[in-house]
C-alpha cells in the first residue's frame, strides 16, 4: 500500500508569522494537534499543539508570539507514492506520529498520522508504528 492511498488531503498550513492564537484556533477548528508553517511554496517547519505549551507557554510567551518563534524547524517528511511500511518503519526510527507527505515535486499533499495507519493499514504496521513510536528515548523523551 502507498501513503498516498491512506493519508489524509486537503492539509492546512500555518504561516511562520501567524500568531500562536491563529494557529491553535486553526486547530481547533480543525481538531488536529499539528499544522505544516509554509512560506511560500516551502515547508519551513511543523507547529504541534505541544509545541505551543512547552516552547511558548511555559516559558511565559503570549497568544501574539510568531509561529515562527515555538515551531520545529526540521521537517521530516515522505513521498505519497512511497510505501507505507518504510514510512511506518521513518515514523518508528524518529519517534514521530505525524508526516507531512509531499508529491514528486515536493508540494505539500497531504499528511498521514498513526491514526490513518491503524484506520487503513494492516494490524501488523499498526502495532510495529505504535510500539516504535511509543518506546522511551530520544530527542522529545520526557525521562531523565
Amino acid at each position: 500500500m502507498k501513503v498516498g492511498e491512506i493519508m489524509t488531503r486537503g492539509v492546512e498550513v500555518a504561516g511562520p508569522d501567524d500568531t500562536l492564537q491563529q494557529a491553535a484556533s486553526r486547530m481547533a477548528e480543525l481538531d488536529a494537534g499539528v499544522l505544516p508553517v509554509g512560506e511560500g511554496d516551502r515547508l519551513v517547519g511543523m507547529l504541534t499543539d505541544r509545541d505551543i505549551a512547552v516552547r511558548a507557554v511555559a516559558r511565559g510567551k503570549g497568544p501574539d508570539t510568531k509561529v515562527r518563534e515555538a515551531m520545529t524547524p526540521e521537517v521530516r517528511y515522505c513521498f505519497e507514492d512511497e510505501d507505507l511500511d518504510a514510512v511506518v518503519r521513518d515514523m518508528g526510527e524518529n519517534k514521530v506520529r505525524r508526516l507531512p507527505v509531499m508529491s514528486r515535486d515536493k508540494r505539500l499533499v497531504g499528511i498521514v498520522s498513526l491514526g490513518d495507519v491503524a484506520l487503513y493499514g494492516d494490524s501488523g504496521q499498526t502495532d510495529a508504528a505504535a510500539a516504535a513510536v511509543s518506546e522511551p528515548g530520544g530527542p522529545h523523551t520526557q525521562a531523565g
